[in-house]
């Protein structure tokens, strides 16, 4: 009989240019990686194709639990790219309870496009939300590279392996 494993990420952590932020985010959600497609027909096809031609662009957004100088500083400067990790811990549950934790990291670089002044009401906590243009964004679970993206040096790759290593020889760099 197979075992159902769970795997439970509930946690983490902030670090903008190395600085712990533990405390400050609320919420974050990391960029969604949205595969432009194109669309292929032809006489004599009975139908229409999709096709891989390259990737949307990337953005993240942090919710504040209140307003942070230090951070939003940097969030001020459009003109300069920040460097942001978030670590969390993956746990593995099964029959016997958890039965590993491996860290997961996502790493992204990327200007800040919107800046917070915070919203005040009485009696609650000021909030305030940040959107980034992310232009390299990288995913590791347990060190293994799950996935990377970087927009300005036309690189992608999934499971360590560039997918666009061909096409760069193709075209020459």
């Amino acid at each position: 009989m197979a075992q159902i494993e769970i795997k439970r990420l509930t946690n983490a952590n902030v670090y903008v240019d190395g600085n712990s932020l533990l405390g400050k985010v609320d919420e974050c959600k990391m960029p969604d990686v949205n595969i432009v497609m194109a669309e292929h027909k032809a006489l004599g096809m009975q139908g229409k194709l999709e096709f891989p031609s390259g990737i949307d662009k990337l953005e993240a957004t942090f919710k504040w639990n209140s307003l942070y100088s230090d951070v939003l500083t940097k969030v001020a400067n459009p003109f300069k790219a920040c460097e942001l990790q978030l670590r969390g811990s993956l746990e593995t549950y099964g029959n016997g309870g958890r039965t590993a934790e491996v860290p997961v990291v996502v790493y992204l670089t990327g200007s800040f496009k919107k800046f917070p002044m915070g919203g005040f009401k009485q009696n609650d906590n000021v909030e305030a939300e940040t959107s980034m243009s992310v232009t390299y964004c990288k995913m590791e679970i347990d060190g293994q590279t799950v996935l990377e993206v970087d927009a300005l040096a036309n690189i992608y790759k999934a499971g360590g392996v560039d997918m666009l290593a061909t096409y760069k020889q193709l075209i020459g760099g």
